[in-house]
């Protein structure tokens, strides 16, 4: 069990009742804080990363935070594949041939083989970010879907709190068939994207909303 929550000055806070019941109202959470960690969570292109090494310290700490999110029947549908040093070269290298070995001559783009090469290595650690369908048939797979992207902002805000940038990409052959038969997949499991992880090496980006949070709500009081 981890029991790194928070970094103060430079050390690690520690408590040893993670995931413990607590008496109902007594839970030692400041909603300021939650609030400010919540807001300041930025995606970081790979593009912006110093190249500096994530301790694997950190990674299991978000990847235990990302196993605390809600799931529905407690399917748990969320699987993990953890690339690093020499493993980001190989899957850069998979992920580049998997794109030529589908792609139509004709719209073929070194370029865009290149970056998906290449890209992985930017990283400290690539994080395949899988859906592994539960047994039970009545979770509609949807629901599943949901769960996982509720684990993966978990990894977010952890990495967030721990002053790392992150960034969920699904571009290249994320969603293709091929990707999934490449990582060992289930015919009725889905990747779902490529979390990369990073130092940041300039200052923390401004966050940003195009819309006022009133417009995406709708009251009904009556």
């Amino acid at each position: 069990m981890a029991k790194i929550i928070r970094r103060e000055q430079g050390e690690n806070v520690q408590i040893t009742d993670l995931g413990k019941a607590a008496p109902a109202g007594v839970l030692p959470f400041d909603a300021s804080e939650a609030t400010r960690l919540i807001r300041q969570r930025r995606s970081i292109f790979p593009e912006a990363f110093s190249g500096e090494p994530v301790s694997r310290e950190d990674i299991e700490l978000m990847l235990e935070n990302a196993h605390w999110a809600p799931t529905h029947g407690r399917t748990e549908p969320w699987f993990f594949k953890v690339f690093t040093g020499e493993g980001l070269r190989r899957f850069g290298q998979a992920h580049a041939t998997l794109y030529q070995q589908h792609t139509a001559p004709e719209n073929f783009k070194q370029e865009t083989f290149d970056k998906l090469a290449q890209r992985p290595t930017e990283c400290s650690h690539l994080i395949v970010i899988c859906m592994k369908r539960g047994e039970n048939p009545k979770i509609p797979v949807m629901e599943e879907v949901e769960a996982v992207a509720c684990a993966v902002q978990n990894l977010h805000l952890t990495a967030t709190a721990l002053g790392l940038a992150a960034y969920w990409g699904s571009g290249g052959m994320t969603y293709h068939p091929a990707m999934r038969e490449w990582l060992g997949l289930g015919a009725d499991d889905q990747c779902l994207g490529l979390f990369m992880v990073g130092k940041p090496k300039a200052a923390w980006p401004e966050g940003k909303r195009k819309a006022d949070w009133r417009d995406k709500v709708e009251w009904n009081e009556a």
